[in-house]
């Protein structure tokens, strides 16, 4: 690496290495910058964080006065809505000037509904359960995975990680003494106690793959001081499958589930003979996924096997094999059923139509079989506006009179609600409060179509400032993701306030490879059609400049893990497009970690990307992988930004990505690589370091999109 001036970027060396394979040779001229440990590798990404942090200095004064503004949009010292779970109730409160919140309860009220909103410094009999701020004392980054409680309310099962690596440690605290015993297991996923409050199932990773792959069960003995050694419960020898434990809601059944990213099998087992047999709902076929749920005696099934969008089917416990399934909601082609929260006297079908989330309630307490029933007219919870995002709240109790549920907009704070099956009224328990000065009045929200190049329209979630707006002239921010059938979702943030107020236009863009339109959605962007997905975000970007929502030569874009190997491919496409990138954490380096199978998901996401050791899969992947179709040609402004510690996308990945560009690229503009050296895929874990680090993408966005200048 040669030495690196103040503003002179650092050039990595070149080392390359070959590898046949198809009739194609792969080569990389960084693969040494996987050695993580290696004093070079350390070297040359603290010389890049060094330039990076040359480059914006002086947009320090920016940076702190957008943490500034975001921060006073914040109630820093706040509490969320009591949720009822057994004998308490349970909330979680923040205080200003602490990173971490502060889970609490208090004692239920018999005979009445969950407590209201606590006052801001919580009820005044309250038990505080863990302080995630005292657990991060002493480290650089804490995450909560799992936290559960016993059903008799005097254990608390959790999880702890503290370097970012998604590698979690379990704990188990006495609520009754305060102690907490010593840590039980490492390399732990889901966790749940059974039904006699002293046996407790998780699931463990395998070491090198990080696979979930086995559950185990554990006693803690008469005294309540240790747990007896773990005995494996279920083994999933398959790599693409995934191995979890859980309940059902009405606690009757432990629920062990094996999942890849297209099929799945589920193993139940009562709650109360937690050393009894396992028997299985359904056995696994290729291509079929379901999840059940349970209710006197009757699983309700969701599954896809007559159509990619999902039914709901029934099954007694004793007959539950396929063969004794009955249909209770029919597979739809415009309709996803992408959840179904069951309770005793009814259940609520979450659904997906037109690429928006509804919620229709269920009842099952009329007359006729459960079928009929369920096809009754339903009650569907209304929404107003014409792009949002609607989900099921906390709903712990199986026995219950309303239903709690979460509605949000570009334009509306986080707010929850709870649906009275009575009176068929909605109820605003909370929404989020946005301090200084917040006028939802003064945004406009959106919901508009761009045609795609095969003539699908795709939507586009929008949201800017009316005053603010000139058609054709705005800073124009593009968004998307597009991958895993993960529907983006569409909600307000306080911290893009400092965007907006500065007129840029926010624009969402819901890619094939989402799920915003159903399974079908999901499977045109992903396999041997995943071109689609970066298609689609041109088409919308190009329809977008069209249509007058920003200038053409200020459009920025942004994505983050694979909506990061969207960045990377969009801006090998067309870099012409796109005056600045932001690329969070990017997948980007497709071929040698889909031909790596000793690396966390590599095999599981076969399913998704495809298995490039077969030559067909291999030459499609290799069309769009960034990293191998980086070429000599000019390239947006790009900031690309990593942790050391990122589990799913490693950070080598982004690096050789960079050190490539930089070696190739004909243009002038800058590229900043920036590595977290003490988080892991989600950045910084603590709230107002991860605001600073929003506040610092900001920065560089609305730099090169011509809102802010530099300081001489």
């Amino acid at each position: 690496m040669r030495p690196m001036t103040k503003l002179t970027p650092p050039v990595a060396r070149k080392d390359s290495r070959t590898l046949p394979l198809h009739g194609h040779v792969l080569r990389d001229d960084y693969a040494w910058l996987r050695q993580k440990e290696s004093p070079e590798t350390l070297e040359y990404l603290a010389a890049e964080n060094a330039y990076t942090a040359a480059v914006m200095e002086p947009l320090q004064p920016l940076i702190d006065t957008l943490y500034a503004e975001m921060l006073s949009h914040i109630q820093q010292t706040d509490v969320s809505v009591p949720y009822r779970d057994g004998r308490f109730d349970y909330y979680a409160r923040t205080v200003e000037g602490k990173q971490y919140p502060i889970y609490c309860r208090v004692p239920a009220e018999a005979g009445s509904a969950s407590r209201s909103v606590p006052p801001l410094e919580g009820f005044a009999d309250e038990e505080v359960l863990l302080d995630v701020n005292r657990l991060a004392e002493g480290q650089a980054f804490m995450s909560i995975g799992a936290s559960v409680v016993s059903d008799d309310g005097n254990w608390l099962a959790y999880t702890t990680d503290n370097t970012g690596f998604r590698q979690y440690t379990l704990h188990v605290k006495n609520l009754v003494t305060g102690e907490t015993l010593e840590s039980l297991a490492e390399r732990v996923g889901s966790v749940t106690w059974a039904a006699d409050d002293r046996t407790l199932f998780y699931s463990v990773e395998d070491e090198e793959t990080k696979r979930p792959y086995q559950v185990v069960r554990r006693t803690l003995d008469e005294v309540g001081r240790s747990f007896s050694a773990a005995e494996p419960v279920w083994e999933d020898a398959d790599e693409r499958f995934n191995v979890g434990v859980g309940r059902t809601r009405d606690g009757q059944f432990l629920i062990i589930e094996a999942a890849s990213h297209t099929t799945s099998e589920q193993w139940f087992l009562a709650a109360n003979d937690p050393t009894g047999t396992l028997r299985c709902i359904e056995r696994r076929r290729d291509n079929i996924e379901y999840s059940a749920d349970h209710r006197d005696g009757v699983f309700f099934i969701r599954v896809n096997d007559t159509g990619r969008n999902f039914r709901l089917v029934t099954a007694k416990v004793e007959q539950c094999g396929r063969e004794y399934w009955q249909e209770i909601l029919p597979h739809r082609d415009d309709v996803m059923l992408e959840d179904v929260d069951l309770f005793r006297n009814f259940f609520v079908a979450c659904e997906r139509l037109q690429g928006l989330p509804r919620l229709r309630i269920h009842d099952l307490t009329g007359q006729g079989n459960l079928a009929e029933q369920a096809r009754q007219t339903p009650r569907e919870i209304s929404f107003p506006e014409p792009t949002y995002t609607a989900t099921p709240g906390t709903n712990r109790e199986f026995d219950v009179k309303s239903y709690r549920y979460g509605y949000t907009s570009l334009v509306t704070p986080g707010s929850v609600f709870q649906y009275d099956l009575a009176t068929s009224e909605s109820i605003l328990l909370k929404q989020v409060e946005v301090p200084g000065g917040f006028d939802g009045s003064l945004y406009s929200s959106e919901r508009i179509f761009a045609t795609a190049a095969d003539g699908v329209r795709v939507p586009i979630s929008l949201v800017y400032r009316r005053d603010h707006f000139e058609r054709g002239k705005n800073p124009l921010y593009v968004y998307a993701y597009g991958s895993y059938g993960y529907s983006l979702p569409i909600g307000f943030n306080s911290n893009r306030l400092s965007l907006l107020d500065r007129g840029v236009v926010l624009a969402y863009a819901h890619i094939r490879g989402g799920g915003e339109m159903g399974k079908p959605w999901h499977d045109a962007g992903r396999m041997m059609e995943k071109l689609n997905t970066f298609t689609d975000f041109i088409s919308a970007t190009e329809h977008l400049v069209a249509a007058g929502y920003g200038g053409k030569d200020r459009v920025g874009i942004e994505g983050g893990s694979a909506g990061g190997l969207l960045m990377g491919a969009v801006a090998n496409m067309r870099p012409d497009l796109f005056k600045v990138v932001l690329s969070h954490v990017p997948f980007v380096d497709v071929m040698n970690t889909m031909l790596d199978a000793s690396l966390p998901l590599t095999v599981a996401e076969y399913e998704e990307w495809g298995n490039p050791n077969d030559d067909v899969a291999f030459r499609y992947m290799l069309a769009y992988s960034p990293y191998d179709n980086v070429v000599a040609k000019e390239y947006p402004t790009m900031l690309v930004k990593t942790s050391l510690h990122d589990s799913q996308v490693m950070y080598w990945e982004p690096a050789k990505y960079v050190a490539k560009l930089r070696s190739v690229k004909t243009d002038d503009n800058l590229l900043l690589l920036h590595t977290n050296m003490q988080a892991g895929h989600g950045g910084a874990s603590g709230r107002y370091d991860y605001l600073k680090e929003i506040a610092f993408d900001y920065a560089f966005l609305l730099w090169h999109l011509g809102v802010e200048k530099t300081k001489d």
